[in-house]
């Protein structure tokens, strides 16, 4: 089946090389911070952690998605998401290699990820966060082209399969949880301190992950010649509510924990990602834009009129998935170093070759989901 992905229209040749132009500049701005090393990013001593990590806990949300299509066609045999599980899998396969990727270029040395392997510590939530995220993958690919491969030769799924998709469910949730465990884990850093940092999680990547996998239904829906349907659709709808719902109520926990507690630490974290602390307010803008887009997106999600219009879902679901990224894909991970456990306020700014290799990772993930989507497509076409 992979050599369907080598056989397309202009439009996806056009995709693919638009794509792979961002990447190439990634790869070269890439190979300057191998050379120069880690100085070429904005991060220091007091950020030590930044784009790369940010998009990196992002994206492992969206991967863990996947049991919002997987759980209710498997279990509950809702016949709707018969189109687009396999859409939702090869969405996780995507995000779990970028994923890795982000990993892998915050690396100073690339091969230090060996380290993780050759003197594993099982104390670590690194290290299982490692084994979760290659499981995951290894779990959607092997499923996905599985179950792909039974319809492109018109048999019924192996039996062996069943078993593994069951495991993938808990799975997709374990993979959220352990990352929350990396920051949750760090009692110097009041932001991510929190019996439900991982709740947070696991409620924004319900959110941010559908939202995406509309958006790409919408596409396909335009731009090829297969429907994934109105009523799949729609379902995404409602588990977005529900989940941006969740996701917004826990943050708002969290506001209100830290001012009416009075704990200094915990609230000026808060305080500078909305307003600044000692004149520095350079992420500001974008949590404000975030609580705007995420105010404005619960209305129209939660209103059944709009959710399930066709016409204003796709602009919903986008303030969703822009709003989100913003909060936790950039101000979650940052805000969480500011101050620092001594007072410190030191601002972290992505550089240009920061943002152009998260560009090109971003550019190589969607280049693998259009060549799995183009797979999947030209299948069901045939099938």
């Amino acid at each position: 089946m992979i050599q369907k992905a080598f056989h397309g229209g202009k439009l996806y040749w056009l995709l693919l090389g638009a794509l792979a132009a961002v990447a190439a500049a990634g790869v070269w701005f890439y190979l300057r911070q191998l050379e120069l090393g880690l100085s070429v990013t904005g991060m220091v001593r007091d950020v030590s952690w930044g784009l790369y990590i940010a998009q990196f806990t992002f994206f492992v949300g969206v991967a863990a998605s996947a049991v919002t299509v997987v759980l209710p066609y498997y279990l509950h045999d809702h016949r709707a998401f018969g189109k687009i599980t396999i859409m939702g899998e090869f969405l996780a396969v995507s995000s779990v290699v970028m994923c890795m990727l982000f990993i892998f270029v915050d690396l100073g040395q690339p091969f230090r990820v060996l380290h993780v392997f050759l003197y594993p510590s099982p104390t670590s939530p690194m290290f299982w966060d490692t084994v979760v995220l290659f499981g995951y993958l290894v779990l959607n690919l092997v499923i996905a082209w599985t179950v792909l491969g039974a319809e492109y030769r018109g048999t019924p799924p192996p039996g062996w399969v069943r078993p593994l998709i069951y495991l993938s469910i808990p799975w997709a949730v374990s993979i959220h949880t352990i990352t929350a465990f990396l920051y949750a884990g760090l009692p110097g850093r009041h932001l991510w301190l929190s019996a439900i940092t991982a709740a947070r999680f696991l409620a924004s990547a319900f959110s941010s992950g559908p939202s995406l996998l509309i958006l790409l239904c919408m596409a396909v829906r335009r731009f090829t010649t297969f429907d994934p349907g109105k009523e799949a659709i729609r379902s995404m709808g409602k588990i977005v509510a529900y989940a941006f719902s969740a996701h917004v109520f826990f943050i708002l926990l969290e506001i209100f924990t830290s001012f009416y507690s009075g704990v200094g630490s915990h609230r000026e974290s808060f305080v500078y990602l909305f307003r600044g602390l000692e004149g520095h307010a350079a992420l500001a803008p974008a949590l404000w834009a975030s609580a705007i887009l995420a105010l404005a997106a619960l209305v129209l999600i939660v209103v059944p009129k709009t959710r399930n219009s066709l016409r204003v879902l796709p602009l919903t679901v986008a303030m969703v998935f822009v709003s989100i990224w913003l909060e936790k894909g950039l101000g979650f991970v940052v805000g969480g170093f500011i101050p620092s456990p001594l007072g410190a306020v030191t601002e972290y700014r992505p550089t240009a070759p920061e943002i152009f290799i998260t560009a090109g990772v971003w550019a190589l993930g969607f280049m693998l989901l259009a060549a799995f989507f183009k797979v999947f497509i030209t299948v069901r076409r045939e099938a």
